[in-house]
């Protein structure tokens, strides 16, 4: 998998992204830090990210036990205050649409944390290598 991000040339703080033939991803900063405010910033798709794969992983889950599960919202709450401090905090709150029991839904969101992303943010050293081009 590739992704690939080239600043945009009209003097904004943003990228253009292409991650494998998906295109028009934009990614900024906010005003307050010299962007224009039109694209969500790089914490937004972190954010959404760990939002994401829970709602799919959950749905996923569901279908496989043939679950009515018709649904998922996920709002994803980030505090960011201590992030200099090295702690960077989300609250996800889910809700499961559908005619499930209270069992179906406590199980759900124990599968959601499961998820990927989750257990990518929660258990993973991530070594990350940066090089320039030649």
């Amino acid at each position: 998998m590739s992704i690939c991000l080239r600043s945009e040339r009209n003097g904004r703080l943003r990228e253009r992204a292409t991650i494998d033939g998906f295109e028009d991803l934009l990614v900024g900063v906010p005003e307050a830090f010299g962007g224009d405010g039109q694209a969500p910033d790089p914490h937004d798709y972190f954010d959404l990210s760990l939002g994401a794969c829970k709602a799919i992983t959950a749905r996923m889950y569901a279908q496989r036990k043939g679950w009515p599960l018709e649904g998922v919202e996920v709002t994803v709450k980030r505090d960011e205050r201590d992030e200099a401090r090295g702690v960077y905090r989300l609250e996800v709150v889910m809700s499961f649409h559908g005619d499930l029991d209270e069992a179906q839904r406590e199980r759900l969101e124990d599968i959601s944390d499961k998820c990927p992303i989750h257990r990518l943010m929660t258990t993973s050293d991530v070594e990350i290598t940066t090089r320039r081009s030649v």
